[in-house]
């Protein structure tokens, strides 16, 4: 009886193993996918990258940046964020600019800045723009953006369209001009002041010349006046008469 319980259980045990494997047949088999293709930028820089322009041997400015790509099928290379230092003649950095992220072609001829743009100037000022564009055939910087200026005196001034120069040492904001001036009323007023200072040394009061023509007259004897002769006294003959 016992030998029977237990063929009796391999069997089960057995028909359960080969319902088990004719599942699994049955199951469909998963074909391997196809490899896809990952397009990847064909230069890519994940770490601060410096890049530098020069006109004529001397360096112009410096382009800082820790994210950098460019693609096979463009020359243009996008950079996140952007930091670039402009220099002198001399090699002294007299001004910086910085944005969220920016655009150039590989042989340098424009930088387009834009995200929250950020400059300061030689002299001081400071300018804020949606963007900035230097463009190397006129040596321009533009924008076409409203844009914000702050003087180094103080003073600001906004409008929409901006231009300077590659130093941005020379600007203009383009039209709708508005602006506040930091002490406007004591800033006129001296400048009133100076302006009549310059016109009293440039053209001196008329009495000054009365003055030095009449003292060459007195200096010069022809040119005093001649005393007049002397007039005959009438004789009075009764009076003369009567004495």
């Amino acid at each position: 009886m016992a030998a029977c319980f237990s063929a009796t259980r391999v069997f089960g045990l057995f028909a359960c193993v080969l319902c088990a494997m004719l599942f699994l047949g049955c199951e469909e088999i998963e074909e391997p996918k196809p490899w896809i293709r990952v397009e990847r930028p064909q230069m890519l820089f994940t770490d601060t990258t410096l890049l530098d322009s020069y006109d004529k041997g001397v360096l112009n400015w410096r382009l800082k940046t820790a994210y950098l790509e460019r693609w096979a099928d463009k020359e243009i290379v996008t950079v996140c964020p952007v930091f670039v230092d402009i220099y002198d003649s001399v090699g002294e950095r007299v001004a910086f600019l910085r944005a969220d992220s920016g655009s150039l072609d590989m042989k340098f001829t424009y930088v387009y800045a834009y995200g929250h743009v950020y400059a300061l100037t030689p002299k001081g000022a400071s300018v804020r723009a949606d963007s900035l564009l230097w463009n190397k055939k006129d040596n321009l910087v533009k924008t076409a953006s409203y844009v914000r200026v702050v003087s180094e005196d103080g003073d600001v001034l906004q409008g929409v369209g901006f231009e300077s120069d590659a130093k941005l040492d020379n600007w203009k904001i383009l039209s709708d001009v508005t602006g506040i001036f930091q002490d406007a009323a004591k800033r006129l007023k001296d400048e009133d002041k100076k302006q009549a200072e310059a016109e009293r040394l440039s053209d001196p009061p008329s009495s000054s010349s009365q003055v030095v023509s009449s003292s060459s007259k007195a200096l010069n004897p022809s040119a005093r006046p001649k005393p007049a002769a002397p007039q005959p006294v009438p004789v009075n003959s009764k009076a003369g008469a009567a004495k």
